[in-house]
């Protein structure tokens, strides 16, 4: 059943709450389904914490700290919280400079908040709308190389992110980036078709996330990546894969921007945007390896598609 869509605002959690050892100083951000807070823990030290809680589903009013979940949606509600609570545990386990450190999760007040490592910058979605224009290859190759470092990690631990996105990386004041968001993770042993509620934004989102003809894999994940690279020279994303399994209408990045930017990293997006799974960079490390190529290795577009047994268009 499709999530109801209702139109509301949740109050946040007001200024000094005192929530499990954790002291609310302000509201930092809201989405659709939660509210991130800065906080500070027992010593002090800074902390994000990032609360479950679902605008369609739930509702905060004034005055008000456990929120309100009519009977009808007390179902999806708690599907979201179960899943809320398995990115909790699911990220304890992973130390990596570029993936969101969460230090801690809990319930409470009904729902589910996850404690996480405080970080100063802006999000590169934010960074691409600020900077609409050229970007430069220097800084989309080591930003995107560390962001693959990160995901390369989050593979290797059997996660899936499936929902990476410009609004999903966030960038520190020194351009490092942090991947964000495990809200949609699947762990690699469940891979298959996609799960009835799954989130999914358009435009990043891979063809195989609509229906279950293709498995979800980390080229699922690869796709995402190559979408976000397209959206940093665009300043906006890619047309979306659903409609581009209809009528594809995408240009090609090699057509788009053959003029301003290297062949390698062009031919680079463009693979990560094939439709046909199969066909896609099967692993991070892979599209690591090829956006730390030099100018050189431009003329050598297929050196590190050889390794994954891939054939160039």
């Amino acid at each position: 059943m499709p999530i109801p869509v209702v139109s509301q605002n949740n109050q946040p959690l007001p200024p000094g709450y005192e929530l499990e050892g954790y002291r609310i100083e302000r509201q930092l951000s809201v989405g659709g389904f939660s509210i991130v807070y800065l906080a500070h823990d027992a010593q002090g030290t800074p902390v994000a914490i990032k609360e479950y809680l679902p605008n369609a589903l739930a509702l905060r009013g004034e005055g008000q700290i456990a929120p309100t979940i009519p009977a009808e949606f007390q179902a999806d509600f708690n599907h979201g919280l179960k899943c809320f609570f398995e990115e909790g545990r699911a990220l304890t386990g992973l130390d990596h400079p570029n993936v969101v450190r969460v230090l801690n999760f809990f319930r409470a007040n009904g729902t589910v908040y996850l404690v996480m490592r405080f970080e100063i910058g802006r999000t590169l979605r934010d960074y691409i709308r600020k900077n609409r224009g050229r970007l430069k290859e220097s800084f989309l190759r080591s930003m995107f190389s560390g962001l693959l470092d990160g995901l390369g990690e989050v593979h290797g631990c059997g996660l899936l992110h499936l929902d990476i996105k410009p609004a999903n990386i966030w960038l520190r004041d020194d351009g490092s980036p942090v991947l964000l968001d495990f809200g949609a993770a699947r762990y690699a042993v469940d891979i298959g078709p996609p799960e009835p509620r799954a989130m999914y934004t358009p435009g990043y989102a891979a063809p195989e996330q609509y229906h279950g003809k293709f498995t979800l894999g980390p080229w699922t994940d690869i796709y995402a990546v190559g979408a976000c690279i397209y959206a940093a020279l665009a300043g906006a994303a890619p047309q979306a894969a659903d409609e581009r399994l209809v009528d594809d209408q995408l240009l090609p990045a090699r057509q788009r921007w053959g003029m301003d930017y290297s062949p390698r990293l062009l031919a680079t997006i463009d693979e990560c945007l094939r439709l046909d799974p199969t066909r896609r960079p099967q692993h991070a490390r892979a599209l690591q390896a090829s956006l730390n190529t030099d100018q050189a290795g431009d003329k050598r577009p297929d050196s590190w598609l050889s390794l994954l047994g891939l054939r160039r268009e």
